[in-house]
This record gives structure tokens, C-alpha cells and sequence, in this order.
């Protein structure tokens, strides 16, 4: 073995255990930051987001979380909002949405003309409806519900208590 071999051993050896070290310190630093920031008195809350694509209310929490995203981004997100909704909603969906756009000169999606803060899914006990509620902040909040057909497909968007299709 040359002197250079052992050069490169030593160098690999070295950056393996500041690797390794900064793997450990580091999330051990951030909790400790975190403790710091709560007054050590409460732990971090892990958060844990699932969900399957053959199930409604995970489909529309996926469509509006993304949507939302989209909308947000003033550049890039006109197009993508675009293809989410032709990608979610069925064709009859689309036209329906178009034509309440038409009428209200706001986003049918989202039933305003911004974009809210935050949004809560949650099923509404059938097996083709969810139920959503958009928060902007101090005023109060939307309530919609969303119709799907058995692919999984928005075939409707509408307020509590409006008929459905």
C-alpha cells in the first residue's frame, strides 16, 4: 500500500464519520430547537398523512390540496390548475363548473375569487359525497360538498342542501 492509498483511506474514513455524526447531531440539534422554541415542556407532534387512491375522500383531499397549491402560484399554477381539474373531474363536471364560473365571475372549484388559508375534507357518510370546508381567515368559512361517480371522477361541486345531479 502506497502512501496515497492511505491518504485516500484516511480522507474517506473522515468524511464517513462527519457523515455519520452530522446524521445524528443533527436531528438530535433540531429537537433540542424545537424544545427550545415550546419551552422544552412539550414534545414535537409528528404529523402523518395517508390515503388511497380508491378512496373519495383521500381523491378530493389529493385534488384540492393540489389545486390550492396551484392557485397559489401566481407564475406557473393557471396551467397546472387546468390539468388538475380535467385530470379530476369528469367531462360533465368540467362544463358544470364553467358554467357556474360564468355566472358568479369567481373560481367554481374553490367558490371565491382567492384562495383560502386552509381546507378540511371529511366524508359525509354516503359512499359518493365529501364535504369541504375552505377557511380565508376571520370570515366564515365555505362549506361544499363534492359528488363522485364510482371511478372516482368529481362529477358535482355544490353547497349543503343545493340539489344534486
Amino acid at each position: 500500500m502506497n502512501s496515497n492509498t492511505t491518504a485516500r483511506k484516511h480522507v474517506r474514513r473522515t468524511a464517513l464519520i462527519a457523515g455519520l455524526v452530522a446524521a445524528v447531531a443533527l436531528p438530535l440539534g433540531l429537537t433540542a430547537s424545537a424544545q427550545a422554541t415550546t419551552g422544552g415542556t412539550a414534545a414535537v407532534a409528528q404529523r402523518t398523512v395517508s390515503g388511497k387512491s380508491s378512496d373519495n375522500v383521500t381523491r378530493v383531499a389529493d385534488f384540492y390540496g393540489a389545486y390550492i397549491d396551484a392557485k397559489s402560484d401566481p407564475d406557473n399554477g393557471g396551467r397546472l390548475a387546468t390539468e388538475l381539474r380535467k385530470f379530476y373531474l369528469r367531462a360533465d363536471g368540467l362544463r358544470e363548473v364553467a358554467k357556474w364560473e360564468d355566472r358568479n365571475h369567481a373560481d367554481g372549484i374553490l367558490r371565491a375569487q382567492n384562495v383560502p388559508l386552509k381546507w378540511t375534507v371529511k366524508g359525509n357518510g354516503t359512499a359518493s359525497q365529501v364535504g369541504i370546508t375552505l377557511t380565508w381567515g376571520v370570515s366564515a368559512p365555505t362549506k361544499l360538498v363534492v359528488d363522485l361517480d364510482r371511478n372516482h371522477k368529481i362529477t358535482h361541486i355544490r353547497t349543503p342542501g343545493a340539489a344534486g345531479k
